[in-house]
């Protein structure tokens, strides 16, 4: 049996009621994305792990194939996103001194000094306020920018762009390939400036990687830039006000934080296993040889789509997996990946979301939903999230 994939239109942050039966009856599943061929679907933690770790199955294998997707685009041949290890391990190597614990740690200060700002703003202007526009996305678009050495005024034309990429049905394939051109462009204009006045920040630092020591590609180095502008920015604006979202419609883990916020990072971990940001399964990867997998065999050149938001679900590994507990002591989530394509930036989005729950808590006290029916939920995006957040507070 093929089932079209994703099953059911996301409702707010619920969880895909059918994972649960999968992962007990059908743990890999056949399924049909609006774009590209059939491919597996695996929902079980261990099999996500073993799709995303497992050197057996590969994101290059990818390239020249239609390969299963939310969104009519591609992943670009070349893309960090599309390449295995030694490509892969090479390109990260460049930007991984950027993203250390050591690094975002130093910069913890900033994120808590922005964080701050922006409250004092929201304070002035008084509730009711929207956290997202207010709050949720300046916070790492302004972190983001000044760790790449992007302006911070050119932040609404890279969120337009974002969203573009990120697009299932709110934009047409002709406005996509649009906003790429238009962010290629301007791109490659701030690395051209590095050529003529060297910075020391991240662009900068892959300029001269590019120039000085011939180690990436132009078009290495214009893909890079783009990504780390995006992904850099993308999940922690939204995970923002879907922690916050979460948090205030489960008041008794919300008094438990408030009374022990030494709790906010393992808070974090809780609510990345938790919330689904995505709309659908992780990006697909291709076996290179037979395996087996979740009781089936899967043929080499097969796709396999890892559900992340079920195997962060799968009671073989957590106690009450759909209760949302900020005292879990159980195994670690995959929220940020697993293997070699594990989050980049994952130091850096922890870093933020722990000053932003932590900021938001402290600093507004008695913080609620303002109208729950005027929270506008993202569509045709395939990250998950509201639109607005208007809030009140004592």
């Amino acid at each position: 049996m093929t089932r079209a994939y994703p099953f059911s239109e996301p409702e707010k942050l619920d969880i895909e009621p059918l994972f649960a039966r999968l992962r007990t009856e059908e743990p890999l599943s056949r399924v049909t994305l609006p774009y590209g061929e059939p491919a597996w679907l695996a929902t079980r933690y261990e099999d996500v792990k073993t799709v995303l770790g497992d050197p057996r199955f590969s994101r290059a294998a990818a390239t020249g194939r239609d390969e299963p997707r939310l969104r009519p685009h591609l992943t670009p041949p070349g893309n960090i996103l599309a390449l295995d290890p030694p490509e892969h391990s090479r390109l990260r190597r460049l930007v991984m001194k950027a993203f250390t614990v050591r690094r975002i740690e130093a910069l913890r200060a900033r994120a808590q000094e922005i964080a701050d700002e922006l409250v004092d703003a929201m304070l002035a202007e008084g509730p009711p306020a929207d956290l997202v526009d207010g709050f949720a996305l300046p916070l790492p678009v302004t972190v983001i920018c000044e760790l790449l050495g992007v302006p911070f005024e050119d932040r609404g034309d890279f969120r337009g762009w974002s969203d573009a990429f990120l697009s299932t049905t709110k934009f047409t394939p002709d406005e996509v390939r649009a906003a790429h051109t238009s962010m290629r462009e301007y791109m490659a204009g701030l690395l051209a400036q590095r050529r003529e006045t060297p910075h020391e920040d991240l662009l900068g630092a892959l300029v001269a990687a590019r120039d000085e020591d011939d180690r990436l590609s132009e078009e290495e180095l214009l893909s890079l830039a783009e990504t780390l502008l995006v992904a850099g920015h993308e999940t922690t604006a939204s995970q923002i006000p879907n922690f916050v979202y979460v948090l205030l419609t489960h008041p008794e883990q919300l008094a438990l934080l408030r009374a022990e916020p030494g709790l906010i990072p393992k808070a974090v971990e809780e609510l990345m296993r938790y919330v689904p940001l995505g709309i659908g399964a992780g990006i697909a990867r291709y076996a290179l040889e037979d395996v087996e997998l979740g009781g089936v065999t899967v043929k080499a050149g097969e796709p396999v789509l890892p559900a992340l938001a079920s195997a962060n679900r799968d009671d073989s590994v957590y106690t009450d997996p759909g209760e949302l507990d900020l005292l879990r002591a159980e195994a670690t989530h995959i929220g940020f990946g697993h293997g070699a394509h594990h989050c980049l930036g994952a130091p850096l989005a922890r870093m933020e979301l722990q000053v932003a729950l932590e900021t938001v808590l402290r600093r507004l006290p008695g913080l609620r939903l303002a109208d729950e029916d005027g929270i506008g939920w993202k569509a045709g995006l395939s990250t998950r999230g509201p639109l607005r957040l208007p809030v009140l507070w004592d």
